[in-house]
């Protein structure tokens, strides 16, 4: 699988998930809390620079 489809399927199985009911109440409790928001936002943020470090280590750099 080349690394487009994967990302695609994984946003549309996050998309998915986010229309499930149980899923959309943890993230109105999560919203509601703000301690547990920020733990959240962090959480989220340090996913997103490692999945962007494992994308790199797949691609590759590109020259400049």
């Amino acid at each position: 699988m080349s690394a487009i489809r994967i990302a695609v399927t994984v946003v549309g199985a996050a998309i998915t998930m986010s229309r499930h009911p149980a899923v959309r109440a943890g993230i109105n409790a999560v919203a509601a809390n703000p301690k547990a928001r920020e733990t959240a936002i962090s959480v989220t943020r340090s996913a997103a620079y490692n999945a962007g470090v494992i994308a790199r280590h797949i691609v590759g750099r590109r020259p400049s």
